[in-house]
């Protein structure tokens, strides 16, 4: 029984009028922002590549005097009918051609004599030579193909006991590094990357009876670290 001091219970507040529209915005800009951003990337980097790769190329050869010379048949850019084209991605086009003609020419004898060549005249550049190794290193590791990559994915207690962390198993350890460590199994090399940049991180090496291996593809763990934890393999998507 309800007195003339008792408060009435408060009424559950209804949605307002705008917080449907602002679910929707939200929605549309979580479904437009990552294509928008990766479309912008690309077009942004194709632009780049044409602004440096096109001023090497001679001035008969640009996609706008191809077009109103050689197909429109006009003379110079003084006439009437000159049409300004700038066609995004020739640079790009003119980059993979010169490139697969040169890792086509290097692979060749001659090509393999002149990179040695030119690599002795580099040796004796002190400047020259600190950088064009550096240089040289990083490539041959980011675009080299080879046949040395991540095994598995594994789960391994670091940096203490009692705590887990994701890792790639990468080769079985070799040389002064298994003899030294003086373990009665097998050493594996085990990178385990940072979040959310899982190109840096640390490499260890652990007995194998320390290192459990995982099911999930090299993608899946790789996603799971980028993602902080919150995207899992087989989680379904989580509704907006």
């Amino acid at each position: 029984m309800n007195t003339p001091f008792d408060e009435e219970p408060p009424h559950p507040k209804r949605p307002g009028r705008f917080a449907g529209l602002r679910t929707s915005f939200l929605t549309g800009i979580i479904v437009i922002a990552p294509v928008g951003l990766t479309v912008w990337l690309i077009w942004s980097l194709i632009g780049w590549v044409d602004g440096f790769v096109l001023p090497f190329v001679p001035d008969t050869y640009q996609p706008e005097q191809v077009i109103n010379r050689w197909i429109l048949g006009y003379d110079s850019p003084a006439d009437e009918g000159w049409i300004n084209i700038n066609i995004r991605g020739v640079g790009v086009i003119v980059f993979l051609l010169f490139t697969l003609f040169v890792g086509w020419i290097a692979k060749g004898l001659i090509g393999k004599s002149l990179i040695r060549f030119a690599e002795s005249l580099v040796d004796r550049m002190p400047v020259v030579r600190s950088i064009y190794s550096g240089v040289k290193q990083i490539a041959e590791t980011v675009f080299a193909q080879s046949e040395r990559s991540f095994e598995k994915a594994c789960l391994i207690e670091y940096p203490r006991k009692g705590i887990w962390a994701i890792g790639f198993i990468s080769t079985n350890a070799r040389g002064e590094v298994l003899e030294k460590a003086q373990v009665s199994d097998e050493l594996l090399s085990i990178f385990v990357p940072t979040t959310p940049n899982p190109t840096s991180g640390f490499l260890l090496f652990f007995p194998k009876e320390d290192v459990i291996e995982l099911d999930m593809s090299i993608e899946e763990a790789a996603k799971l670290v980028i993602s902080a934890g919150l995207v899992y393999p087989g989680m379904p998507p989580r509704e907006v």
